[in-house]
């Protein structure tokens, strides 16, 4: 198995961020333009990246206290695939966000590790556009 583990340190307060991610339906407008659209299906959610590929993502919890998501695809290209977020406080006006994925087989891995880092950078930016 393939884990990717990446931090990322943005200049917004940790209540800001959270309020972003924790909206599983605008999961686009938080990655734009890594993500280009998202809608909910029940439990899941809908995600289409801007290559074109779609991937249903049950989402497993969301924990405001500790301010965690986590997600599973459950149809999609990989195998395996279980990720969370959670974001930190990191004093007035800053956090930290720590985007862990597990993904099978591990080739996917080629798939998965560039998406991370744009995702990452798209996050950033779109929060701290806030």
């Amino acid at each position: 198995m393939a884990s990717i583990r990446k931090e990322i340190t943005v200049e917004v307060g940790a209540d800001l961020a959270w309020s972003m991610l924790r909206q599983m339906d605008q999961a686009h407008k938080a990655f734009a333009p890594v993500l280009t659209d998202c809608r909910m299906e029940g439990d899941a959610r809908i995600v289409t990246f801007a290559s074109g590929m779609v991937a249903k993502e049950l989402i497993v919890d969301i924990d405001d206290a500790a301010k965690r998501v986590v997600y599973a695809v459950v149809d999609g290209a990989p195998v395996h695939h279980n990720a969370s977020f959670e974001v930190f406080a990191e004093g007035d006006g800053r956090c930290r966000i720590v985007w862990i994925t597990d993904v099978l087989p591990h080739s996917f891995l080629e798939v998965a590790g560039p998406l991370t880092d744009a995702g990452n950078a798209a996050l950033k930016r779109n929060l701290e556009a806030l």
